[in-house]
């Protein structure tokens, strides 16, 4: 069947993501190809100290990006959705939306950015052996109990954004794994949160005396391809606000960015990885071996399948290099030169690359916002350059790519330097690789092998998520990876780039500046 008839039969299968800017919609074929997309951009508030998205600006938001859906699917094919074979929601990790018994919000949303539950996090790391970032739902939890806060005797339930809109639009409580690993952590053993950890969380609370119990409050965990609920009619109002949408269709389990990402570059695999960099930048490498050691810089989450991955997360990647692209078109105006965005960025992607190898003496660092890998709770953008720099073009976009790139290069040298960990396959996905060869050349260079960019890659999460409703619509009777391989990806190989040796040495001198200069980057902290 061609698209219209694909959309008419309720046939088409629909994924939608909130990013961190965006909130993106998907609808796909039953051979999982995007026929019609819409999105909504937005962006986060900083509010009483703590990074949050509003619920009018959740529901406002969600209800725009689909209706922009429709409306690309009325222009594109004449006609209307009123059903679909399936429904996926993801959306950015970690997190903390609690609630009381009335299924009241009891405090604003807290997002992943934030970087207030140094202490928690700390105590939870120590006392589990297990590494439990600032980010994890579990740390903000926690954080809320050290601070006495006055909610938390109340809360009935508590969980991500993406478990947030799956529970008001089918009435379940449940996560996706891969999700879930990013609330507390899962055994992979038994596919379910580690109860060893649940029992000792409780212990450590037990003095407090709460009427509720961790598990109590916690989604319940499901895999990929497990049926997750249904559209109930309230749910079908508050999506499509036209009422054309059918109640009844079936949901696959809400993921996290982290999952739909690892789907999108078909690296759900063991000893295959991806690297999604946005706003934010992650490295994701499904491991063949436990870690032998608990490192701060390193998560440990689990694949939409619930085999353990190993995650670099860093909070920080493009939002400086979007400032200076904003900077450089503000100029242009002011010569009387009207440039298109595409263009800039792509002008000054590629100027990058005949750049020194090791950006010629500039440095700097990218933190808008904290950075717990490098150990900071607070960000400055900082630019610097010895007297005698080579300062032209080339070398100060080199660096400021470099730069989005270089905190996750100070963890995965862990990764792979002292536990030995190994990747055969690394796919990259997001805005940074959306220039041809630049950041893959650049993050080649940082990594030390091959990357490889896919077409698909370029269509992000909310196809990702796509992908994962699929599979639940196609009846799971295979597993993720043989689904992937055999009917998304077959015979796509995408483009594979590894960079120079000149580059690689380039990049691992620059870091050694990095690493010497962060004394920089807390001065700024502390003086601006």
């Amino acid at each position: 069947m061609g698209a219209k008839e694909v959309i008419e039969a309720g046939k088409a299968v629909l994924g939608i993501e909130f990013g961190s800017t965006r909130i993106k919609a998907v609808l796909v074929d039953e051979a999982g190809r995007p026929i019609a997309q819409g999105n909504h951009d937005w962006e986060n508030q900083y509010e009483n100290g703590v990074w949050t998205y509003s619920l009018d600006m959740i529901w406002t938001g969600l209800q725009d990006a689909y209706g922009n859906l429709l409306s690309d699917v009325q222009e594109k094919y004449g006609t209307v959705i009123r059903s679909l074979g399936a429904i996926g929601f993801s959306a950015m990790m970690h997190g903390y939306m609690a609630f009381d018994r009335d299924d009241t919000l009891l405090v604003p949303f807290r997002t992943w950015r934030n970087t207030i539950t140094e202490e928690a996090a700390g105590k939870l790391t120590a006392e589990l052996g297990f590494n439990i970032p600032q980010r994890w739902s579990i740390s903000h939890l926690y954080q809320a109990i050290l601070n006495g806060e006055e909610h938390v005797k109340d809360i009935t339930f508590f969980t991500t954004l993406a478990g947030y809109i799956h529970w008001q639009l089918t009435g379940e409580k449940v996560l996706g794994i891969g999700d879930a690993s990013g609330m507390f952590p899962i055994d992979s053993t038994t596919r379910d949160y580690n109860k060893g950890y649940i029992e000792k969380f409780d212990a450590l609370i037990a003095d407090r005396g709460f009427a509720w119990k961790l598990e109590d409050i916690l989604p319940k965990v499901l895999m990929a391809g497990a049926a997750a609920g249904s559209l109930t009619a309230e749910g079908a109002a508050k999506l499509d606000v036209s009422g054309q949408l059918a109640a009844g269709i079936p949901l696959c389990p809400p993921e996290g960015d982290a999952g739909t990402g690892m789907v999108a570059t078909n690296s759900v695999a063991v000893r295959t990885g991806n690297v999604s960099a946005g706003t934010s930048i992650f490295a994701m490498i499904v491991m063949e071996h436990a870690l032998a050691g608990v490192h701060e810089e390193i998560d440990v989450v689990t694949t939409p399948v619930g085999d353990d991955v190993a995650m670099v997360h860093c909070n920080n990647c493009t939002s400086d290099i979007n400032a200076w692209v904003n900077l450089f078109r503000e100029y242009s105006r002011l010569m009387g030169i009207e440039v298109d965005t595409n263009t800039l960025y792509t002008k000054l992607f590629q100027v990058a690359l005949s750049g020194a190898p090791d950006c010629g003496g500039l440095a700097g660092f990218n933190y808008f916002s904290g950075e717990p890998v490098t150990g900071f709770d607070e960000g400055r953008p900082v630019f610097l350059r010895k007297v005698d720099a080579d300062f032209n073009l080339a070398n100060f976009m080199r660096l400021h790519l470099f730069s989005a790139v270089s905190t996750l290069k100070y963890g995965l040298d862990i990764l792979f330097n002292e536990e030995d960990i190994k990747v055969d396959k690394l796919y990259g996905h997001g805005g940074y690789f959306k220039t041809k060869e630049v950041g893959q050349r650049i993050m080649s260079a940082a990594t030390g092998g091959p990357v490889t960019v896919m077409e698909t890659a370029g269509e992000g999460g909310a196809w990702g998520m796509a992908v994962l409703a699929l599979f639940l619509a196609s009846g799971a009777g295979e597993s993720l990876s043989d689904f992937l391989n055999g009917k998304i990806f077959a015979g796509e190989e995408g483009t594979t780039l590894t960079a120079t040796e000149e580059e690689i040495r380039g990049f691992n001198e620059f870091m050694k500046t990095f690493k010497e200069t962060l004394p920089v980057e807390k001065a700024a902290v502390s003086s601006l």
